[in-house]
């Protein structure tokens, strides 16, 4: 009887990841709901607790203001951004590479040197014609089409998608406890109070979290964008590197990496004109070490604050989850290694407590 029953769960449990896998993008509409939901939520338990004149705001009114505050935000984001982001990427296509080249040839030319010395003869070819085709290509005004034809349907598919995830974003605001009632629908009656418990204490923590990284990308964003000011890089530039250095942080370990190679970039495309060796290597050093200041504070504080005592668990133990994740899953993988190891840790802590090593990893839940 027990093997029928576990096999009647094994069965249900494939059936619906089965399901999930072909309803993928309602799935992901529900997933952004519920982040959207939790980043909200505190405004919109502030608007419900308010009185008006005894009586209580309205749950649905608190709901859509929430909502609203949210897309408005978004909105503003990109009536800001967009623009920069086209301007840069016309100012990299009207680039002279034969300018580059030759502005680049002194430091080409030693590389050069290195390469022709572990390199045969017959495999040899001239650095400075190599580095022009690259950068002929990259720069070339159809591979930047291409980028922003390729932002553009990414945008098109998320207008598609705004009307369902608005809708979904709505009623998970507007009642707070809908998602805890499917859950407890779907779970044995006596496990009732454990996975009510579960869910609050999911709830809770991813909230903080998701909170705490949208605070932590505004701060990541504010730093790069006071350093490189300090450093004299154009405010246009700096807006468009500091916005992608903020937002590619969201990887961990990689995306800083990425966020100071493309920010260094930039730089040098957009400062040419200058002597390579007298202005433009300093300007690349000043420029570092004001991505490093802004990555110490961020290791050192932002970081510390917002995942370890948002999740409750220790710097190392977040470092290997997501070395894990990484392994397994990728990028994408050590994005959401942090919610998901959040949901398993608090599930463990409700139903399988009684084993030492789980009650020893969830003590601080």
């Amino acid at each position: 009887m027990k093997v029928l029953r576990y096999l009647l769960i094994f069965l249900a449990v494939a059936l619906f990841l089965v399901g999930a896998w072909y309803l993928s993008a309602i799935v992901m509409y529900i997933i952004i709901s519920a982040v959207l939901a939790l980043i909200g939520r505190p405004l919109a338990d502030r608007l419900q607790r308010l009185k008006i004149k005894g009586k209580t705001f309205p749950s649905a009114l608190a709901a859509a203001i929430t909502l609203l505050t949210i897309w408005a935000v978004m909105i503003t984001f990109f009536i800001v951004f967009i623009p920069l982001v086209i301007q840069e990427g016309q100012a990299l296509s009207s680039i002279n590479v034969n300018d580059v080249v030759e502005n680049l040839k002194e430091p080409i030319q030693k590389v050069q040197n290195v390469y022709n010395e572990y390199t045969p003869n017959d495999e040899q070819r001239p650095l400075k014609e190599v580095a022009s085709e690259r950068l002929k290509s990259l720069l070339s005004i159809s591979n930047i089409t291409n980028v922003f034809s390729a932002i553009t349907g990414a945008l098109g598919n998320i207008f598609i998608a705004l009307f369902s995830i608005s809708f979904i974003t709505f009623f998970f605001l507007k009642e707070k406890n809908m998602l805890t009632r499917f859950i407890l629908l779907i779970v044995p009656t006596k496990w009732d109070s454990e996975a009510l418990h579960a869910m609050l204490s999911i709830k809770k923590l991813l909230s903080r979290y998701f909170i705490g990284l949208v605070v932590q990308i505004s701060l990541i964003f504010t730093g790069v964008t006071i350093g490189l000011s300090i450093v004299g890089i154009d405010f246009n530039h700096v807006m468009l590197i500091a916005l992608f250095a903020a937002l590619i942080n969201v990887i961990p370990y990689i995306g800083p990496i990425l966020g100071i190679i493309f920010g260094l970039t930039v730089g040098v495309a957009t400062h040419l004109h200058l002597d390579f060796y007298n202005e433009l290597m300093p300007l690349l050093g000043y420029m570092t070490i004001a991505f490093l200041i802004v990555q110490l504070m961020d290791n050192f504080l932002f970081q510390p604050l917002i995942f370890s005592n948002s999740v409750k668990a220790h710097p190392l133990e977040i470092f290997l989850v997501i070395l894990t994740a990484g392994t397994l899953a990728g990028i994408g993988g050590m994005v959401l290694a942090i919610p998901s190891y959040t949901i398993i840790r608090v599930i463990a802590k409700e139903f399988f407590s009684k084993y030492r090593f789980v009650k020893k990893m969830t003590e601080k839940i």
